[in-house]
This record gives C-alpha cells, structure tokens and sequence, in this order.
C-alpha cells in the first residue's frame, strides 16, 4: 500500500531581477555550482498568484555538491517587478530566512568578510546548541549559516545547501500541527519565548518572540534524499509586531522568498493528507510537467498563513545533458535511497562562476 513520503527539502524559491547576476552570486559565494535544469517560458499554473494570467519567466535549479536542499531561482519577465515597500521584519508571515549548511562555521565567516557580504552578526551558539551567524545577499534576502557536518560529495568551500527555514507564524499551535502531520517535522526540538541577542542586526531584532524548532523523527528516505540530507523548520510568532504577509500586494515570483519545496513520493497520499487537515492543492500540474530537461508533478498547499508550500514527485533528472544521460525515478524504490555513485554524478552538471550567463 503507497503512503506518502517526504524526502527532504528540495529548493527554496527565490525571486530576483536579474537571475545571471543572482546565480553568479549564489554559485561563487556559496557554492550554488551544480544546474538542474535553466528554463525559460510561462507559468501558466500559478494564476492565483500572478494576477489571474500567465507570467513569463526563467527559472534555475541549482544545487551544492556537499548536499542540502537548492535554490530556484526566479525571474519574471515582461513585467515590473514589485517589491516589498517596507524591510522585513523578522515574525513577518512567511519566509524570513533561510537556513545554510556549513561544515566549518568560522572559515565560512571568515570567507564572506573577505568577500565582502553583508553580515548581520557575529558568530555565536543558536538555542539548538550550535554555532551559527547571520547574513544577507545583495538583495537583502537573509540566510543564516549553521554548523552541520553532513557532506554528500567533497568540495573545496565549507559552505553547503539549504538546512531548513525560518517561517514567521500567527498561530503557532495551527503551524507546529501542519509541519508535524503534514511535512512530518513532528519533533519540537526547542520551544522558547524571550528576546534573543543571535540575531544580531536583523530587523525586529530585539522584539519578544516565541521561537519553535521542529526537527524529523524519520530518517531520510527516498531515491534523492541523500542528496538533501536531513533539515529543520524554525517557526517565529513575533508579539511585538502587527507581522504583514512577505509577498503581501505582490505576485509569487517577485523579490524575495517565494516558496519553499520538498521532493516528495506518491502525489495522490500527500494530496488526501492535505484535504484531511483543511489545506487542499491550490495549484497542480496536473501529471508530468518538464522544467529544462528535469521532469516531474508539482502542487502548492498553503501553510495556515498562506505561505506557499511545493510538493514535486520527481520523475527525471539530467546527469550528462550532452550524453543524454538521465536519471529516471517513476520505477524506483519510494523509500531506497539511490545508489551514490548514480547521484554522485550530478558532480557533470558543475557551471563555474565566469559561464554563468
């Protein structure tokens, strides 16, 4: 009997003005080095979110070898891109942050003060026990770099993929049950209210919030869930803020944290989990959908704020797009990771910094 299965974070979405300067930034800063698929055409299924018609855009899917989720990232084309009119504050509904694997977090901010980035604290130890610092890109999108050894292929930068979200909340007991039962982040791994000095110069800094970090009790499993390791969600109800929607007046796709994906087995099981607590699809592919020369299942659920949750069951993946070399999912275990030398080859997909275009 099929049941769901969530594999791991795949990507999160991020929306840009101009996807060659981001992605250059995102491959030579932090490794961002491996193309999944560069897609240039309409999104036609996304029309709740892009003002009723299909928007035109270019989308890429880049991983880092050392294993994590990815970034998609996003830009919209033939339109004026909106952004948001006041900064966002952290407890603000929706993505606040993004989380980033790093095996050495002193090397890793040692390296971005040479580089010049933006950061927005000093290292110090997070309410999970681990070291950890704060930055923003130069679009003012914040991440933040936690200690983690996990490493899927050896690279030469301490800095590895997506580690999980911080998502801001209005009602925290709705959100702890939809990641529990829905994405099966069912372990309260800290639950404490204050004000907390880690966040350095974020801003909304110093207000008093509720932080609750949910972690898995199931080990990875999946066909590419070696790839995306395990991860975590950070959910912040700010007390001191009336928190306003990140793409409140906006369209998906515009500046900023536009989603935040998992790669998932057995679409029709997380689609009556779904219905059973209330968040039905809001938007479906419908089947097969090509991304580039990747090929899957999309959906979208929102969380109970109307953050935008991506579900993709996978079924294509390109390893040696000039040898037409693929890895195909639709006939493998749901549960069996792949075998490490198949994903190990996603290493040919590496695009350095100067033939990013």
């Amino acid at each position: 009997m099929k049941e769901k299965v969530i594999c791991g974070i795949q990507q999160i979405g991020i929306g840009v003005k101009d996807i060659a300067e981001s992605w250059k930034w995102y491959n030579e800063i932090l490794g961002f080095e491996l193309k999944i698929f560069d897609d240039e055409g309409t999104a036609e299924r996304m029309l709740p979110y892009t003002g009723g018609k299909p928007q035109p855009r270019r989308a890429i899917l880049a991983l880092n070898p050392r294993g994590g989720g990815g970034f998609e990232v996003w830009q919209p084309k033939g339109r004026e891109l909106k952004y948001a009119t006041e900064p966002l504050r952290i407890g603000d509904l929706g993505i606040c942050i993004c989380k980033i694997k790093s095996s050495d977090v002193y090397k890793t901010y040692t390296f971005m003060k040479e580089k010049g980035v933006r950061l927005l604290s000093e290292i110090c130890v997070s309410p999970f026990g681990l070291k950890h610092f704060y930055f923003a890109d130069p679009h003012g999108n914040l991440f933040e770099i936690e200690q983690n050894d996990y490493v899927f292929i050896n690279a030469d930068m301490t800095i590895g993929g997506v580690n999980g979200v911080c998502i801001g909340v209005s009602d925290m007991e709705k959100s702890i049950e939809f990641y529990g039962k829905l994405l099966d982040y069912d372990t309260i791994s800290y639950d404490i209210t204050g004000n907390f000095d880690d966040f350095g110069e974020i801003t909304g800094a110093h207000d008093k919030m509720r932080r609750v970090l949910l972690t898995r009790s199931k080990p990875i499993q999946g066909p590419l869930s070696e790839l995306m390791g395990t991860s975590q969600i950070e959910l912040i109800k700010n007390y001191d803020i009336q928190a306003h929607k990140t793409l409140d007046g906006r369209f998906w796709g515009d500046p900023g944290f536009i989603h935040l994906c998992f790669d998932i087995r057995n679409m029709e099981c997380i689609r009556q989990v779904a219905e059973s607590l209330g968040h039905s699809f809001v938007c479906d592919s419908g089947g097969d959908f090509d991304m580039g020369d990747a090929n899957g299942h999309f959906t979208y659920v929102e969380d109970p704020d109307g953050t935008l949750i991506e579900f993709v069951e996978t079924f294509k993946v390109p390893i040696v797009k000039k040898l037409g070399i693929y890895i195909n999912l639709k006939k493998r275990d749901d549960y069996k990771p792949l075998c490490r030398i198949i994903t190990k080859a996603l290493r040919f997909t590496k695009i350095k910094p100067k033939d990013v275009k």
